[in-house]
């Protein structure tokens, strides 16, 4: 059997992250599976039982997927509890095109992404771009405070 990698985010609202996260990474909603008109429905099919079912839950897309089929799944998964430590694992996007570009390039890929995603939802929380070091990048937090990194 193969392994595959998803990505899950535990969450309070898989509604509101869904569409910040496919401005992020440039994903799709993942649609339902052939033939089903929801991801609940979908669920139902299969033999989930209701209990198991949130209120609302799989209505709307919970999951993203790269429209290309080459990064992993990501789904949102609602969970009850709020976030209230920072995170052990967080996401790293790259914009900035690596050590190889002129500083000054990299800065301006990366501010530009962070403007979007500022405009998206997300609080920057810290800029790094320590004097005399060839890196520029940016902690961030999604909108219900997950953070995450754009260099």
């Amino acid at each position: 059997m193969e392994t595959t990698l998803q990505v899950t985010i535990d969450c309070a609202e898989p509604r509101r992250l869904v569409p910040f996260w496919c401005e992020a990474l440039g994903y799709v909603p993942e649609p339902p599976p052939g033939g089903y008109a929801t991801w609940r429905e979908y669920w139902r099919a299969t033999g989930v039982p209701e209990e198991e079912l949130g209120d609302g839950a799989g209505e709307t897309p919970e999951s993203i997927v790269d429209p290309a089929g080459r990064g992993p799944r990501v789904w949102f998964q609602q969970v009850p509890e709020p976030k209230t430590v920072k995170n052990r694992v967080h996401l790293d996007l790259k914009a900035g095109g690596g050590r190889g570009v002129p500083l000054a390039v990299r800065t301006e890929r990366v501010t530009a992404l962070v403007d979007r995603l500022t405009g998206a939802g997300a609080t920057v929380l810290r800029i790094m771009d320590e004097p005399g070091m060839d890196y520029y990048g940016v902690v961030l937090a999604d909108p219900e405070g997950n953070e995450f990194c754009v260099a």
